[in-house]
């Protein structure tokens, strides 16, 4: 690796390009790790970068992952009649981004727990969301983007409740009651 360095060869054009003797695998639920063969070892931080990495999201349509009689996983790709041991969702990897666990309290607002976090594919039912946490927790996730139901026994308050949190988080987010 020093004689690499030394004749200038260690400098590539992408910070992501493995080192001589290093390989990217994955795991079968699409977190990626790095095989040193030199050294027979294994590690999850890229070597270069220290970065963490996983597959995005699913197979590509027509892909189906299948493991083989030694147990070792491969991908089948049926519309090019093909069959892989490399994982294709490994070409659109991220950066897994390391975030300190946080300690909620009773003083933590239900905004504060939800940041960063996108639920326009998710559907929530609410009891008691008229009033009280029942309403936070109603009108911070309709900010979120999910799709709040909200489930009160007195309608009209329940009707109230949808109109301030629709007044609030002016948006496309859908907001029923029962």
């Amino acid at each position: 690796m020093a004689a690499l360095k030394y004749a200038g060869m260690d400098d590539t054009d992408s910070e992501d390009e493995l080192p001589p003797g290093w390989e990217e695998r994955s795991t079968k639920d699409g977190w990626v790790y790095y095989a040193n063969h030199e050294e027979m070892k294994t590690q999850w931080d890229h070597p270069k970068t220290g970065k963490k990495r996983r597959c995005a999201g699913d197979l590509p349509y027509g892909w189906e992952q299948e493991m083989d009689d030694k147990g070792q996983i491969f991908y089948v790709d049926h519309i090019n009649k093909r069959k892989t041991y490399f994982d294709p969702r490994q070409a659109f990897t991220v950066e897994d981004v390391l975030v300190k666990p946080k300690r909620y309290d009773g003083n933590t607002a239900a905004l504060e727990i939800l940041q960063g976090r996108d639920l326009s594919d998710r559907v929530v039912l609410i009891t008691g969301g008229n009033s009280g946490i029942g309403f936070e927790t109603a009108k911070s996730f309709a900010l979120h983007g999910a799709h709040v139901i909200l489930a009160c026994r007195n309608l009209s308050k329940a009707i109230k409740a949808v109109s301030l949190i629709q007044q609030e988080w002016v948006s496309h987010t859908l907001l029923e009651f029962y």
